[in-house]
């Protein structure tokens, strides 16, 4: 008889076992965060600096995600996400694989960092090891400078359990009335407005042989909690226990329902400030089960939500330690350079802006621009831009989105003398860019109050794009310069964070940002875009297409190579689209700081698919989408991550760089990070990162690092 042949079971690229969770692939990323801060290759204050961005990202993160897992759960939502896991089951596996990363942490800065911090004359004590003469002083300290700050709060029957503010740190406290042999409850708040760490003076600073001070001092929490006699008089002190809460502070705005989008926006803000339900409490590993339960009970947590910390809590305030005067624990200063072609540019002056050697819309003219910033300056490039246009006598129109921006922005100045000389300016406001509401909301009325024309978006969509369009006359017609970036307009996170931006007076791009400009300052239905990919018009069906693109050529025998930058890779259409890729034999290398949903290296699936994520000095924030097209090479850069909110309800541009010499510089720039072997970590495909070490120092290629030193030449050449 002949031998039955055995079938290969078909693979289904929908399965959940191809898909990681966006919240424990979060977590991955913040835990590759935390081991810079393990890195002895990491200038010391670095490694702090890192250990504060933990923690502040794990805030935001229970904040936002966590508290919408437990708002499902607490509907009764069941619907898995793409990896067959419920919300309940989320939060199950967050808290299982958080847990021990947070005690590593504290584990580390105090077994590590804090020794080697002394080592180095910085001295983080705790109150219990100062001599009496460092104690009398903080005493003195306390009165004067503490103590009229605080407010004890009482619990008990007459006196309710007190409202606890969003990442409050507190102290709780038991006490005891030596005449009624009664225990009581307290909760004393540590205050915000005053420094965490407490200095103590020259004189009373720790000295050790050898070593030059820098630093002594003591968390204010522990000066309070040995001062409590001073807010409870007459009763004894029994014992004291920090904790700290996390609120749900996402913004829940019905849009449809608000005749006015920026008073829904302040009352939400309003709301944010008094909190939504507490999510997580960390308390000191001292803590008994009786109070903790007390806690426990009063905030409506379960054990699952509490996190116990042996050491300092909040550690995000170590970020203060980066003004200590140490350059040598530090990563070595950068400066931006002035891109090459920009450096004979006159200086901005009101009284004559385009006198000198050259402008910026010739500029312009002569060759499209793309700059990189924080290796080349934002202020020299895309601030000098826009200051141009709102002093050049020729300029008639500026229209521009603004996500994010400084507290004290050039660019929103920029726009206010703009308005002020005659132009129309038109600038749209993201009211909703999550924890930067307020500051956009006092923006947008600066701006109103100027004359500017101020739009806060579309209802259901976050206007999430980074263009500025400048209308400008010239010799007897108007020609349209842009800017397409993949960052916020803001000049302090352009010297933290990677991004890029092109400036193009080309035809296409100039009709397209005007119709894009309507589409969000009026009523319009328009879908299609000459160069421009748009969010949520056509930009996924594109970007689908460009994959399938490279799927054709692989099949009919031609070379096909995908790669693809971005901070997050989520959507399930087009992770299921590189599989397709991989299965036809294209080469896929994905570079995601972030989370990656996508499963790399499965045999039959993704064997094609390479992704690595960068973490290092700066913010690997620049999107980039390169597609070899059987040599005729298309590279695009833009705002949107591939994630379902930024395809679906986000407004975004995502814009072909045609110029070949900036297309060229693009593929050399992914190449320098596809070959990064300092910075760079490897998904595996059980989901966890093994980091690139190179063989020797001398084999180490930093690709922050190279682009510095690239950068650096170009300014010297």
């Amino acid at each position: 008889m002949p031998r039955l042949k055995r079938s290969t079971p078909e693979i289904v690229l929908s399965d959940p076992q191809y898909y990681f969770n966006r919240e424990l692939s979060w977590l991955e990323f913040n835990n590759r965060v935390l081991r810079e801060a393990f890195d002895p290759r990491t200038p010391l204050l670095e490694r702090l600096k890192f250990t504060a961005i933990f923690t502040s990202n794990l805030d935001e993160f229970f904040m936002v995600r966590v508290a919408a897992l437990k708002q499902q759960v607490e509907v009764g939502v069941t619907k898995p996400t793409p990896d067959g896991r419920t919300p309940q089951q989320q939060l199950e596996a967050i808290r299982d694989r958080l847990a021990p990363m947070v005690v590593k942490q504290h584990r580390h800065f105090q077994d590590a960092l804090r020794p080697q911090l002394a080592a180095h004359g910085v001295y983080i004590l705790d109150y219990v090891d100062l001599n009496q003469e460092q104690r009398v002083y903080l005493h003195d300290y306390f009165e004067s400078q503490i103590f009229p700050v605080l407010t004890p709060l009482a619990v008990d029957p007459s006196h309710p359990f007190p409202y606890i503010s969003n990442l409050s740190l507190n102290l709780a406290v038991v006490i005891k009335d030596p005449e009624t042999e009664e225990e009581h409850f307290a909760r004393v708040k540590v205050p915000n407005v005053l420094p965490r760490f407490v200095a103590l003076p020259q004189s009373l600073q720790l000295q050790q042989q050898g070593i030059v001070t820098v630093w002594t001092g003591v968390p204010l929490e522990q000066v309070i909690a040995h001062n409590l006699e001073a807010l409870f008089p007459g009763m004894n002190i029994l014992d004291y226990h920090p904790f700290r809460i996390t609120r749900n502070a996402d913004l829940e705005v019905e849009e449809d329902e608000a005749d006015d989008l920026l008073q829904a926006i302040e009352q939400e803000l309003r709301k944010r400030r008094f909190g939504g339900s507490v999510v997580r409490m960390e308390v000191h590993a001292s803590m008994p089960d009786s109070i903790r339960q007390t806690l426990m009970e009063e905030m409506g947590l379960t054990s699952g939500d509490v996190y116990e910390v042996d050491g300092l809590l909040c550690l995000r305030d170590l970020f203060c330690f980066m003004d200590l005067p140490l350059p040598e624990l530090k990563d070595p200063p950068w400066s931006p350079v002035t891109h090459p072609r920009l450096r004979r540019l006159s200086e901005v002056d009101p009284e004559n802006p385009t006198e000198g050697d050259e402008d910026f819309f010739a500029v312009i003219r002569k060759q499209d621009l793309l700059v990189h910033h924080p290796y080349q300056s934002f202020t020299t490039s895309v601030q000098r831009f826009i200051t141009q246009a709102a002093y050049d006598p020729q300029v008639l129109t500026i229209k521009m989105t603004l996500y994010r921006t400084s507290g004290d922005s050039p660019i929103v100045n920029a726009l206010i003398a703009a308005a002020e000389n005659g132009k129309q300016v038109a600038v749209l406001v993201e009211l909703k860019a999550r924890f930067d509401e307020e500051n956009n909301i006092q923006w947008a009325r600066k701006l109103e109050k100027a004359g500017v024309h101020v739009v806060y978006g579309l209802v259901g969509l976050k206007t999430h794009t980074k263009l500025v369009l400048v209308v400008r006359r010239e010799e007897n017609r108007i020609r349209r310069y842009c800017h397409i970036g993949t960052g916020n307009y803001n000049p302090k996170t352009a010297r933290l964070y990677t991004d890029l931006g092109l400036f193009t007076c080309r035809e296409d791009h100039g009709a397209d940002l005007t119709d894009l400009f309507n589409f969000l300052t009026g009523y319009s239905r328009q879908k299609a875009y000459r160069k421009l990919l748009v969010a949520p018009m056509s930009l996924r069906d594109r970007m689908i297409a460009l994959v399938q693109r490279e799927i054709d050529h692989c099949k009919n025998g031609f070379h096909a190579r995908i790669v693809i930058k971005v901070n997050a890779l989520v959507d399930p259409s087009l992770i299921q689209k590189l599989y397709e890729a991989s299965q036809a034999g294209v080469k896929v290398d994905l570079i995601v700081r972030g989370i990656c949903c996508l499963r790399p290296g499965v045999p039959g699936v993704s064997e094609n698919i390479q992704v690595i994520s960068i973490i290092g000095r700066y913010l690997e924030h620049s999107r980039i989408f390169y597609f070899h097209n059987n040599g005729q090479d298309e590279v695009y850069i833009g705002s949107a991550d591939w994630m379902p909110r930024n395809l679906d309800r986000r407004v975004e541009a995502v814009t072909p760089v045609e110029d070949p010499d900036l297309a060229m510089d693009l593929q050399e720039v992914l190449g320098i990070m596809l070959a990064d072997n300092r910075q760079a970590w490897d998904l595996q495909p059980d989901g966890s990162y093994v980091q690139r070490r190179p063989n020797s120092p001398e084999e180490e290629r930093s690709s922050q690092k190279i682009l510095m030193e690239m950068a650096a030449a170009a300014r010297e050449g």
